[in-house]
């Protein structure tokens, strides 16, 4: 007996840009008239990529174009890409919410999904009414459902307002809400978009679990998130679309990978003061400029164990006891590492005019993720912020260094250190 539970071949969607009127009746009449006499669509062939970044020539464009690949029971995929790739549009064909222009898909079993915010909830019915609602759209009886509800409703965390309309209901409780229902009730496949990014960390960690859970218990799951840790953690196998098309297929972390290279074109190796948001301080000293190498040489992308240079261009109004300090994040934004110049024991002399200072990392230990570098400079003492860019650049990590022999775990934290081991003897 097979264990396929997804199977897609070909797949292609294709969307007509600006605004409709007679010309879109007119195009519609053209393509009955080849499909009567037995001719392909006319305008398959003038149909551009999806590349939101340039303007074509055509009206029509592929938001998916000829993605295929195979699941079998307890994988679970983690689809990437950027922000119009064409992941939503694949994720709507597979729950029939839209209908393909081309290709095959066949599902074995039944797909929940959560797509958006407050999908296939009726806002004047109570979120209990919405729960029974979901289980007969996915074809469960009531029993099935009422089985099930208790776990649903503490999963979700609003018992208080199970009775109460869903119009009612924050983002964030639709969320939880939706998750619990799509996550507890009996398919074989559960399909999650970006929403999750809508709750809190504790509900992100616990919907995490739980997705863990249901692929061990045999079933399928497609994910798709920006959080590039949570991919990682979570899923088996991995898909980059790219402008519609697909780019890879297949293990995880080199879909990861890959996609984390595809950033390198667009990022900005020089950044100046005035493009940086979340800028706070009095302006006695000021971050002018910044440069990053990766090995010598300007780049955003790194793998562990190599040489990280910043290049610093400060300006001072006066003489100031300062220091300065390096914060950087990951994409859940948590803080991963502080840097201070004191801790490594340089202690800079005050200064009036342009300095340049120059930090180097001859070892970079941050395991594979998207990080973001923000820069602080204050009084030494009173620690003043002087100037302080949280946002100024970001830094792929990705996996290949050398120094790492092994296939990292899934759960690798988010520094990687090799400290020095001994074997003692007791007494």
């Amino acid at each position: 007996m097979s264990s396929k539970s997804l199977s897609i071949e070909n797949l292609a969607k294709q969307y007509r840009l600006g605004q409709f009127g007679t010309g879109t009746i007119s195009h519609d009449l053209n393509r009955l008239w080849y499909k009567i006499r037995g001719k392909e669509d006319p305008y398959l062939s003038v149909t551009e990529s999806n590349d939101r970044q340039t303007k074509g020539k055509s009206d029509y464009v592929w938001a998916l174009r000829d993605v295929s690949f195979d699941l079998n029971q307890g994988d679970v995929l983690g689809i990437i890409g950027k922000n119009g790739a064409g992941k939503s549009t694949l994720l709507k064909i597979m729950s029939r919410i839209t209908a393909p222009t081309r290709g095959k898909i066949s599902i074995k079993g039944r797909m929940s999904s959560l797509l958006e915010v407050g999908t296939g909830f009726h806002p004047e019915l109570t979120g209990k009414e919405n729960v029974y609602l979901n289980g007969a759209i996915l074809g469960m009886t009531k029993k099935e459902v009422a089985r099930k509800l208790d776990e649903i409703v503490d999963f979700s965390g609003c018992a208080r307002y199970i009775d109460t309309p869903v119009k009612r209901y924050s983002s964030g409780m639709i969320v939880r809400l939706g998750f619990a229902v799509a996550a507890h009730l009996e398919s074989e496949i559960l399909v999650v978009d970006e929403v999750l990014a809508v709750g809190d960390q504790e509900f992100q960690n616990k919907c995490i679990g739980k997705m863990k859970d249901i692929s061990k218990g045999g079933r399928t799951v497609l994910f798709v998130s920006h959080n590039i840790s949570s991919v990682r953690s979570l899923c088996t196998k991995g898909l980059l679309i790219e402008n519609g098309v697909s780019a890879y297929f297949g293990d995880v972390s080199s879909a990861i990978e890959r996609y984390l290279k595809t950033g390198i074109s667009e990022q900005k190796f020089f950044v100046d003061r005035s493009a940086v948001s979340e800028r706070i301080g009095n302006g006695q000293m000021k971050i002018e400029t910044l440069e990053i190498f990766v090995n010598g040489q300007p780049s955003a992308v790194s793998m562990i164990g190599d040489l990280i240079t910043i290049r610093l261009k400060v300006t001072s109004l006066a003489l100031s006891r300062f220091k300065i300090a390096i914060h950087i994040f990951n994409f859940a934004e948590i803080c991963v590492s502080n840097i201070e110049n004191v801790d490594s024991g340089f202690l800079p002399d005050p200064f009036a005019g342009e300095r340049i200072f120059e930090i180097s990392f001859r070892d970079f230990r941050l395991y594979p993720d998207q990080y973001t570098l923000g820069f602080w400079i204050g009084d030494k003492v009173s620690e003043e912020t002087f100037d302080y860019a949280k946002n100024c650049i970001g830094l792929n990590v990705i996996e290949g260094s050398a120094i790492v022999k092994r296939s990292l775990p899934k759960n690798s934290g988010m520094v990687f250190l090799t400290p020095e081991w001994k074997s003692l003897n007791p007494g």
